[in-house]
């Protein structure tokens, strides 16, 4: 009975050694976010004014906030979002480094393309709700002033909800953008296939337009301008995994050939 106390005891040191190097990589992440949102927060008000951009390109020069602390509330949640942005390589250096030991070297090259991958698609999709997206969905929702029965309709939108819609359109097109991501890891894990995402591609093509018209602003300006660029994203995760699909067809033809060289 003493032996078995004793392994067991044993087997608590590495989950001992697992807690507190997560506890070391959790507060690392925290104050790496700590002080980008210090940083931000200083910066609060020109990062505020680039987010104040697309909705100036549409045409709108004045925003109102109705309570005396909205517009401090405001830059407040401005440097943190901000501060998540600047923080956020570190952050995944520091998932990665906890992550790591743990692979094979082949998963980790296999999975070191993913990690590279997520922040440029995700930057991507941003880019794109903030250059294009913003700009166009704004301008038509401005359109709707004008007199009406002879009353003056005018638009004189909240900077607090301005900052929630700006921040909407950001995370849904930059998280939306990682579909593929998504898609070649459960291919990787072998829980689908191209020939089931390829033969379902009609349910798929109902599941991005409906997912579209949940996360973004209800306009069909937005939920186009979300859905047909995940659309071709979809088709570009099918054609890389074709080519996966072949590479790894043509290194199984060669295999036996080799080995009959060999002996």
């Amino acid at each position: 009975m003493a032996f078995r106390i004793q392994d067991i005891d044993d087997s608590q040191a590495p989950l001992l050694d697992h807690l507190i190097e997560l506890r070391t990589r959790l507060m690392r992440s925290i104050m790496a976010l700590a002080v980008a949102f210090g940083i931000c927060l200083y910066f609060a008000g020109d990062i505020l004014s680039f987010l104040l951009h697309p909705l100036a390109m549409a045409g709108q020069q004045k925003l109102v906030y109705t309570k005396l602390y909205g517009q401090f509330f405001v830059e407040l949640k401005v440097a943190l979002f901000a501060a998540f942005f600047l923080s956020f390589p570190f952050i995944a250096n520091q998932i990665w480094a906890f992550v790591a030991p743990g692979l094979y070297a082949k998963e980790k090259k296999a999975f070191l393309p993913f990690l590279w991958a997520t922040p440029i698609l995700f930057t991507a999709g941003g880019a794109l709700a903030y250059f294009v997206v913003m700009p166009t969905a704004f301008r038509w929702m401005l359109g709707f002033q004008g007199s009406h029965g002879g009353v003056q309709i005018e638009a004189l939108p909240n900077s607090e909800d301005y900052l929630g819609l700006v921040m909407q359109f950001i995370l849904a097109f930059g998280v939306s953008f990682l579909l593929p991501i998504l898609l070649l890891l459960l291919n990787r894990a072998g829980m689908v296939t191209r020939a089931q995402l390829s033969g379902g591609r009609r349910y798929v093509i109902v599941a991005i337009t409906a997912l579209s018209a949940v996360i973004t602003p209800p306009d069909v300006v937005s939920q186009l301008m979300l859905a047909i660029p995940l659309l071709f994203l979809f088709e570009g995760a099918l054609l890389v995994m074709l080519f996966t699909e072949r590479k790894a067809a043509k290194e199984a033809a060669n295999l036996p050939v080799v080995s009959e060289q060999q002996g």
